[in-house]
């Protein structure tokens, strides 16, 4: 007799503090260029956490690497405290969205379309939660007002918010998010920091690649910087942003202040007067 798998479920919601994702010694190679040298994360509900640092410092592939995107050569990935290669792709389907930094979709998918390919993982959810979790995604993203037409026919700021309207669509408690304000104006960036501070009062967690540092200084909880595959400092905006650590990480001098109004840390390239 044949023993039939019961369908995988949505975990249970987690408490504020809860580690949702941790990354220990893990490398990853390729070809011949170590791309991580070790790395150690942890990202816990309720927070929103920035990877920064200059262009192949290794963000993107920690990102992947906690997706389970790209398998580590060493070291060890945990979501919600088991090993990655323990879930099926269904479980972790439920456990941690993903934005990669292009999606190129080959058919003529409608806005509303593709969001509601972020419920594929939802396969007994009825259809008006579906319906639900659809239209508030599409109406958080600013793009309902498009929701009919051809994704192909988007602008390059509309396609990432379309995407970004997907991954909230699936309501998987870890977002990994890689370089989401890429292709946005300046409203719409803060937008999407916006949303993930939201998200993560709701308690989830939030890991997002960012160039823009004055981005991650005002919304991130935590900041990890990255330099040639390590961790050089891992801590909030106000005590990991200084100017010599920027300065030496970038290869440009940084200068990092109050700002005048508020007195949060602001973040920029030293310019000439």
């Amino acid at each position: 007799m044949r023993l039939l798998r019961s369908r995988p479920v949505p975990p249970p919601p987690s408490s504020p503090g809860d580690v949702l994702v941790e990354a220990e010694g893990v490398r990853v190679r390729f070809g011949s260029r170590t791309v991580l040298a070790g790395v150690g994360l942890v990202a816990r509900a309720g927070e929103v956490v920035a990877l920064v640092g200059p262009n192949g410092a290794g963000k993107s592939t920690l990102l992947a690497a906690l997706a389970a995107d790209v398998p580590a050569g060493e070291g060890l990935v945990r979501v919600f405290g088991r090993p990655v290669a323990e879930w099926s792709a269904a479980e972790l389907a439920l456990r941690r969205a993903v934005l990669p930094q292009a999606a190129v979709l080959s058919f003529p998918f409608t806005v509303e379309d593709v969001v509601r390919m972020g419920r594929a993982p939802h396969a007994d959810a009825a259809p008006a939660e579906d319906a639900r979790a659809v239209a508030g995604a599409m109406a958080v993203t600013e793009v309902a007002g498009f929701a009919g037409r051809p994704y192909s026919a988007l602008s390059g700021g509309e396609r990432a918010r379309v995407a970004l309207a997907r991954v909230l669509a699936q309501h998987s408690p870890l977002l990994l998010l890689d370089e989401p304000t890429a292709a946005l104006d300046l409203r719409h960036q803060e937008l999407v920091l916006r949303l993930c501070r939201e998200r993560a009062r709701a308690g989830d967690a939030v890991v997002v690649v960012l160039h823009d540092l004055a981005l991650a200084a005002a919304y991130a909880h935590r900041v990890v910087i990255l330099r040639a595959g390590r961790i050089v400092a891992d801590g909030p905006p106000a005590d990991v942003f200084e100017d010599r650590l920027l300065s030496e990480v970038y290869g440009h001098p940084v200068e990092v202040f109050p700002h005048p109004r508020t007195g949060a840390v602001v973040v920029g390239p030293k310019r000439p007067a």
